[in-house]
């Protein structure tokens, strides 16, 4: 099935991408949208230019299109940029994994324009899910802290073995979903097995005050993978 994946550059809708090409879909475009406020209830806002080095790492096209960040007015938007790509595809491919706010506004654009909603991470246990991305080959990093429990120290740090226990420790707890699914934190992919290449993080810039912050990252260089992948 010829598709379009909702693509913000973290790790869920990377692995989702990456579920979707091995269960056969083809992966026509990936489609990321801007919000024009950073408290988007839909959309991922950080870093989302570097979303442009990601999708050339991938070999893929990507549509790139603003949106007002107003709740339900982004439903509007989502759904006039696939109207456009309708023609071109069967289906929509989203990184949603328990949010019921997220999936059903998706699934409700689908139905409008006849596409299959194809969510691959959908009731996935959060924890499991995260070691499984990790050993897929999913390197990730923290770039947005939004919970209890998240101090400064989070900005920044990949998501390995430890990091993965400290968040299960988290929301046991603070009801901290592990995987961020409700805007806890938010992540940015450094590699995949769809790079051609790796992404490194060169200089970034922190920002966090009331108990919330984020990690620009201002500047990255690409690095050739070794023979383990990495």
């Amino acid at each position: 099935m010829k598709v379009a994946a909702l693509f913000s550059g973290g790790k869920d809708s990377t692995y989702a991408t990456y579920k979707a090409m091995a269960l056969g879909h083809e992966v026509e475009f990936l489609v990321t949208i801007v919000p024009e406020r950073e408290d988007s209830w839909m959309f991922h806002h950080q870093n989302i230019r570097l979303t442009t080095v990601q999708a050339e790492l991938m070999g893929l096209k990507q549509i790139i299109v603003s949106s007002s960040g107003v709740r339900e007015k982004e439903l509007e938007d989502l759904f006039n940029v696939l109207s456009r790509l309708s023609g071109s595809i069967e289906g929509i491919v989203s990184g949603a994994i328990a949010s019921k706010y997220q999936k059903t506004r998706i699934d409700r654009v689908c139905e409008a324009l006849g596409l299959e909603s194809i969510a691959p991470l959908w009731g996935r246990d959060p924890v499991k899910l995260m070691y499984e991305q990790l050993d897929s080959g999913i390197e990730a990093m923290i770039v947005g802290c939004y919970a209890m429990g998240l101090n400064e120290k989070w900005l920044g740090r990949k998501i390995d073995e430890e990091a993965i226990r400290e968040l299960e420790g988290l929301y046991k707890k603070y009801g901290v979903n592990p995987a961020g699914e409700g805007g806890e934190i938010e992540t940015f992919v450094l590699d995949c097995p769809l790079f051609t290449k790796r992404i490194e993080v060169v200089e970034t810039e922190k920002k966090f005050e009331g108990g919330s912050g984020h990690l620009n990252i201002l500047t990255v260089k690409l690095r050739e993978k070794t023979a383990g992948g990495n």
